[in-house]
């Protein structure tokens, strides 16, 4: 699987060269050069895999038809080592209760910082250590947030080998829990750095940053 940017300007990249790599090099975003079909055997054997396996291995069933550079066995791995009971606080990861005939309610903030962000953050997380550690390389990572972005992002790579984290948020400008969750860890690669001024004035900085890449 390669993947292409919006912009048209990219060369066909792999996904680990795209993980690392954030945005394209045109600026644009990175999408699939095509998308897996599906069709309804495929997906009664997904429901099964679930229902029998558990959300991590429904996880690696998905993930793998867009991630062919990362060898089976690891990616299953990272999977079961990101979807666990400890972290999001069920065996389900993600419950689903029923709340009338054919109306369900799907819980997606089981995750440490309460945002549904957990469930793609957490995972992001460990592919980075996994990469970096393949390429014998670090990360630093420079964002920014008014919120439940930063304290997912955080969370996530909190205490990753290789990665350093560094987000900038509007200094008095979101709410207590949200300064409690980024603000109270101690981890010695999660660094916030608080800004005079509003959200877009850290984003400012970090596309300044991030248009420079000398």
């Amino acid at each position: 699987m390669r993947y292409l940017s919006t912009r048209g300007g990219a060369t066909p990249r792999q996904f680990c060269d795209i993980l690392l790599e954030g945005l394209a090099p045109d600026g644009g975003l990175y999408l699939p050069e095509r998308y897996p079909q599906v069709d309804a055997a495929e997906l009664a054997r997904l429901r099964a895999v679930h229902v029998n396996e558990g959300y991590a291995a429904l996880a690696f069933e998905i993930l793998s038809r867009y991630i062919d550079d990362i060898p089976a066995a690891d990616l299953r791995a990272i999977c079961e080592q990101t979807y666990t009971a400890e972290v999001f606080g069920t065996r389900e990861i993600v419950p689903l209760k029923q709340l009338d005939d054919g109306f369900y309610l799907e819980a997606l903030s089981n995750g440490p910082t309460l945002a549904f962000k957990d469930m793609a953050m957490q995972l992001l997380g460990h592919l980075f250590e996994y990469e970096l550690g393949r390429r014998g390389q670090q990360l630093n990572i420079l964002g920014a947030t008014s919120g439940d972005t930063g304290s997912a992002a955080e969370y996530a790579m909190r205490g990753k080998k290789g990665i350093r984290v560094f987000m900038l948020s509007p200094h008095g400008r979101m709410s207590p829990f949200q300064q409690a969750q980024m603000f109270s860890l101690q981890d010695a690669n999660i660094h916030n750095v608080a800004i005079e001024g509003v959200f877009d004035d850290c984003q400012d900085i970090v596309k300044a940053v991030s248009n420079d890449l000398a």
